[in-house]
């Protein structure tokens, strides 16, 4: 029994050290591209990173880029996929809904690419900062039905970076050995709003294929040529598991495809972290997914 309470209380004491947001220096990004939208209008505070959970975040992004993660030409599919990882559009998280779901895309043979989009500004200081993440994640602070034409609005730094993220890829598609109409986008919890927005914006991004990773599922106008749509969401999300799934009967009202994965467990920004729960074969069911589609082999 002292055995199990000792090691009960190691394992708190490590997960609350894990949880610690941590300042780290910003890491080298050889590949990164820097993205033709500008430095965010009146930023002050500088970009800087910190790491929490085992995993790398970075805040403050005024300057958008784009990373590019190539698969090996003997396997490249000729398919692609922006990745927008989330964070409430005040962080990134670079690594777990980023990097690592890259290199897992790029080991299918799809060509993809970590949008490291402009952010909301934070304090500089790190206390400050946990302390405003700490508010808005509360109870009193949890977001309300997210109206879309509201938060199409509200993103347009984030939606011209996303568009010019498709810009440069197709620019590029033939050095990179991408197909032009086969560049799809994912994105996670803030950055699957993105997606959406994105999705909805339309002029020239235009998506070909779509996954919203823990987002809000509220209703929407589904434009008559709504791409393909992947969900993925845990029944125990505190964000965005209870209010309905509207997204889900709007693209199937609208007669456009459209595959929901609802599981037990999760939390939410479970991303490539590996758990004990059916939610950690997310990715596994969205390759799947985009193989059914014809994306894992190259078109005819």
């Amino acid at each position: 029994m002292l055995g199990l309470i000792a090691a009960v209380t190691l394992s708190g004491a490590a997960r609350a050290q894990t949880d610690k947001m941590e300042p780290i220096a910003v890491p080298a990004q050889p590949d990164a591209i820097e993205l033709a939208t500008g430095p965010l209008p009146g930023a002050v505070a500088q970009e800087s990173w910190h790491s929490q959970y085992g995993s790398v975040f970075a805040r403050n992004v005024t300057v958008a880029t784009l990373t590019p993660f190539l698969p090996d030409p003997a396997k490249a599919t000729g398919a692609a996929v922006i990745v927008a990882p989330g964070g409430g559009f005040r962080t990134l998280s670079m690594q777990n809904e980023g990097w690592d779901v890259a290199k897992a895309l790029a080991d299918r043979g799809v060509a993809a690419f970590v949008l490291k989009y402009r952010l909301n500004q934070t304090p500089q200081d790190m206390a400050a900062f946990e302390r405003s993440m700490q508010q808005m994640f509360s109870a009193a602070a949890r977001p309300r039905r997210m109206n879309p034409d509201e938060a199409i609005k509200g993103l347009t730094p984030q939606i011209e970076d996303a568009r010019a993220a498709f810009a440069l890829v197709r620019r590029r598609a033939t050095e990179w050995r991408i197909d032009r109409d086969r560049i799809g986008m994912i994105g996670f919890s803030a950055g699957a709003m993105l997606t959406m927005a994105t999705t909805l914006a339309g002029q020239d991004a235009k998506p070909a294929f779509i996954g919203n990773i823990y987002g809000p599922l509220a209703a929407m106008t589904v434009p008559t040529d709504a791409p393909p749509m992947f969900v993925a969401l845990a029944a125990d999300d505190p964000l965005f598991a209870n209010n309905g799934f509207g997204l889900i009967e709007s693209w199937r009202t609208a007669k456009r495809p459209v595959e929901f994965h609802f599981y037990e467990r999760g939390g939410h920004g479970f991303g490539m972290y590996k758990k004990a729960t059916t939610s950690t074969d997310w990715f596994e069911a969205f390759a799947h997914w985009i193989g059914m589609h014809g994306m894992l082999k190259p078109a005819s």
